[in-house]
């Protein structure tokens, strides 16, 4: 399935979910903010929330410092 992934086409092995695709980057859940075809997805939501060919996805790391 295509999608966009942070303004970037991106091919996913087997995303199904915002969890799926998580998983396949690598990327911890609680240290990011998904935004899925322009809509925040909460982090409860990560399981249910469906992929499809061409959506737009925005995956926002949160940065410490001081």
């Amino acid at each position: 399935m295509k999608i966009r992934l942070n303004g970037n086409d991106y091919i996913t092995k087997a995303a199904s979910t915002v969890s799926d695709l998580l998983i396949e980057l690598d990327i911890n859940p609680l240290r990011v903010a998904v935004e899925l075809n322009m809509a925040i997805v909460k982090k409860a939501q990560y399981d249910s929330a469906a992929l499809k060919d061409g959506d737009n996805v925005e995956v926002v790391n949160f940065v410490g410092g001081g």
